[in-house]
C-alpha cells in the first residue's frame, strides 16, 4: 500500500512476529498502522468456542486494522500471523499526517476500503443466501477474479480447505466434499492435493 522508505522516513519500525502470534485484539485501542513486508496475517472474529472466522487474509504489501485510524473506535477483529512474518508499523498520529500530505495515499485507502466492503457484502450475502457449493465456489470465483489468494500463472489457490472453511463459516469437511464435487464438474482442478481454479467466476 505506502512504499516501505516513505514509511521510514515518516518513523514507522519493523516487527517481527512469529506464526499464530496474536498482534492485536478485537476490541483493543489502535496505535498503529500495519503493513505485511513479508509473510502473512490473517484477521479473525473468534467466538465463545474459540473458533476462528476469517475476515481477511492479508499477505506481502497489503495493510491489515485500518478502521479504528479513521473512526478512534476499538479493532473490529483480531489479528494473528497466519506464518512468520515481518511488519512494518507507523504510530497513528504520524499516519493521519502522512495521509494529509499525501492525497493520492489517502485515495488509495478510500478506494481500498471501498473494496473490502464489497467483499464483505459478497461473504455476507453468500451465507445468508446461499448452499455450501455456492459459498465455495463464489469465494474461490471473486480471489480468482481479483488475483487474490490465486497464482496469476497456474491459478493454484494458496488457501487451505480449513482456511476456505473459516472464511465460509462451514465445516471444513463440507468444503473438501465440496471441492471434489467442483472437481468433477471441472470447474476446479484437484492434483496432488493441490487446487487450482479453471471455470470459476464470482
Amino acid at each position: 500500500m505506502i512504499d516501505i522508505d516513505l514509511l521510514l522516513t515518516w518513523g514507522a519500525t519493523y516487527k517481527q512476529v512469529q506464526r499464530d502470534e496474536i498482534i492485536f485484539h478485537e476490541g483493543g485501542c489502535a496505535n498503529f498502522y500495519y503493513q505485511v513486508v513479508s509473510g502473512r496475517v490473517r484477521w479473525v472474529s473468534i467466538n465463545e468456542e474459540s473458533r476462528e472466522f476469517i475476515q481477511l487474509m492479508v499477505e506481502k504489501g497489503e495493510s491489515f486494522g485500518e478502521l479504528p485510524l479513521f473512526d478512534d473506535q476499538p479493532y473490529a477483529a483480531t489479528a494473528i500471523a497466519d506464518e512468520d512474518s515481518v511488519l512494518i508499523r507507523l504510530h497513528k498520529s504520524n499516519f493521519q499526517q502522512l495521509l494529509k500530505d499525501n492525497p493520492e495515499i489517502h485515495f488509495a485507502f478510500t478506494k481500498l476500503l471501498s473494496e473490502r466492503m464489497r467483499f464483505k457484502f459478497l461473504t455476507i450475502r453468500e451465507m445468508a443466501y446461499y448452499n455450501p457449493e455456492h459459498r465455495v465456489s463464489s469465494l474461490l470465483g471473486y480471489f480468482n477474479n481479483n488475483n487474490k489468494h490465486t497464482c496469476p500463472k497456474c491459478k493454484q489457490i494458496r488457501l487451505t480447505r480449513q482456511q476456505i472453511a473459516d472464511m465460509t463459516g462451514l465445516r471444513v469437511e463440507t468444503v473438501i466434499r465440496v471441492m471434489r464435487h467442483l472437481h468433477n464438474k471441472g470447474a476446479l482442478l484437484i492434483e496432488k492435493g493441490k487446487v487450482y481454479c479453471k471455470t470459476l467466476n464470482a
